[in-house]
């Protein structure tokens, strides 16, 4: 991954998650508060389509 951000309605907390993207098709999900304990991997579309899901409050 080539930039990391939190995403802007947790940039004052530190329980969040941080996304990260490059020049790939991937993208990167990791525990702000243990950055070195893993990444998570999902392709972009997989990505797209679950923030979508989330932002519309389909999934219970």
């Amino acid at each position: 991954m080539t930039r990391w951000r939190k995403p802007r309605r947790s940039v004052s907390s530190s329980n969040c998650v941080e996304i990260g993207t490059g020049a790939s098709e991937v993208v990167g999900i990791r525990d702000t508060k243990n950055r070195d304990g893993g990444t998570l991997l999902v392709h972009r579309t997989a990505f797209v389509a679950l923030v979508d899901a989330v932002k519309a409050d389909r999934l219970h």
